[in-house]
């Protein structure tokens, strides 16, 4: 088990969007299903029997997802960043994460779930680590985008 464990909070989809998220990523699978039990009902007025928590992993990295109801909603304040290496890979997750939510700036997309993305080409964090004209040219377009383009991005 990993030390550090991403907990994702939904109203009732937890299982849905475990199975949506291994669906995209590849070596991703559900490892595990809890439901509410008598004693957490009581405590989390959610349906004795009906699912709790789901873990799963995406490409290697565990995950839980709780059915806690609609007290807590995502922000973009957490997103997850997934590197890519072509614009291939940048248009595959762009399609499969944003169908039914929400474009953004910057590379940035929310899922049918609310949940932030940042879907990436992995040479951009190098080339705006340089702080050097190249690192502000890159920038400028980055601003200008939606979803990356690799290409743009490289040649800036």
């Amino acid at each position: 088990m990993q030390k550090i464990t991403p907990f994702l909070w939904f109203n009732d989809q937890a299982e849905e969007a475990a199975k949506f998220y291994t669906s995209i990523f590849k070596n991703s699978r559900i490892t595990g299903i809890s439901h509410y039990t008598e004693a957490a009902e009581k405590a989390a007025r959610r349906p004795k029997g009906s699912v709790m928590t789901v873990t799963f992993q995406l490409d290697g990295q565990d995950f839980t997802a709780l059915n806690g109801g609609p007290l807590f909603k995502f922000s973009e304040a957490v997103s997850l960043v997934v590197n890519c290496d072509s614009q291939q890979e940048i248009d595959y997750y762009w399609s499969k994460l944003s169908a039914g939510g929400a474009e953004s700036q910057c590379g940035w997309l929310k899922d049918r779930y609310g949940f932030s993305w940042q879907i990436v080409p992995k040479t951009v964090i190098e080339l705006l680590s340089k702080n050097d004209a190249k690192a502000e040219r890159v920038m400028a377009a980055v601003l200008k985008m939606r979803k990356l383009d690799f290409e743009t991005l490289v040649n800036a």
